[in-house]
């Protein structure tokens, strides 16, 4: 795992995480699947709070959760009843060889130390089993979008995540990429909200916290496409990068 500080930071703002944080368009869920014919068996990779397990859920899969962070676990539990996490992580994930019909990864894949954890997703997948990261990121092609980003240190955006991902190692076929429109409707306050749960807020010095909201409260009171908003249209485009193991 790559910057334990930032990647283990979640847990102290779960319930916020859970309900503000986007969920992924189910189109975009059905092409990582590939086709899976429900139930399958899903390897929902450092879940997180259950977002894209219950999303997978909800086509009729079966879901097996793995997060390393206690608080998210927990979080998960109370959110997705009838689901328990599993304590892992990508690089040691607790379950036989070949288990697995899919693995995805919501949000997460970024935090991976990639060659340790290609290998034991190859190892979890059964052979033809299909392996997807998926990101929600906001589209900056919206110009406030780009002030959000920029205001509040985000440092996911489209480019990084299309330049950054196209190659999963030698067990893995090509990668195929996907791309996918949605938005969510929030209150500028609901904004701030979620981005409270971003891993850049929740480690930075008070002061930098005070300087970002100071930051977001301008760009609601001032922009024009948001001043006098009771609500926004926050705008995502979902990225799914799918391969099948050899």
């Amino acid at each position: 795992m790559t910057d334990p500080t930032q990647a283990l930071s979640f847990g102290a703002a779960a319930a916020e995480y859970d309900r503000f944080r986007p969920r992924y368009p189910e189109a975009a869920l059905r092409w990582a699947l590939d086709g899976l014919i429900a139930p399958a068996r899903v390897v929902d990779l450092g879940a997180g709070t259950g977002i894209l397990s219950r999303g997978v859920l909800a086509l009729g899969h079966q879901v097996v959760p793995v997060e390393p962070d206690p608080g998210m676990r927990a979080q998960l539990a109370v959110a997705t009843p009838g689901t328990t996490a599993l304590a892992g992580s990508a690089e040691s994930v607790p379950l036989p060889d070949g288990s697995a019909d899919a693995v995805l990864v919501g949000q997460a894949y970024h935090w991976f130390d990639r060659e340790r954890a290609h290998a034991e997703i190859a190892r979890v997948l059964r052979p033809g089993g299909t392996f997807a990261p998926i990101w929600n990121v906001r589209d900056e092609r919206v110009a406030w979008v780009a002030e959000l980003t920029r205001i509040a240190h985000l440092g996911d955006n489209a480019g990084n995540v299309v330049d950054k991902y196209g190659d999963f190692g030698p067990a893995f076929e090509p990668v195929e990429l996907g791309e996918f429109a949605h938005a969510a409707t929030l209150t500028p306050d609901e904004v701030v909200a979620m981005l409270h749960t971003r891993s850049y807020w929740l480690t930075a010095s008070t002061e930098e916290q005070e300087k970002i909201d100071r930051g977001l409260k301008s760009l609601f009171a001032t922009h024009p496409d948001l001043a006098g908003r009771e609500t926004v249209e926050l705008p995502y485009r979902t990225f799914v990068f799918r391969s099948r193991r050899r």
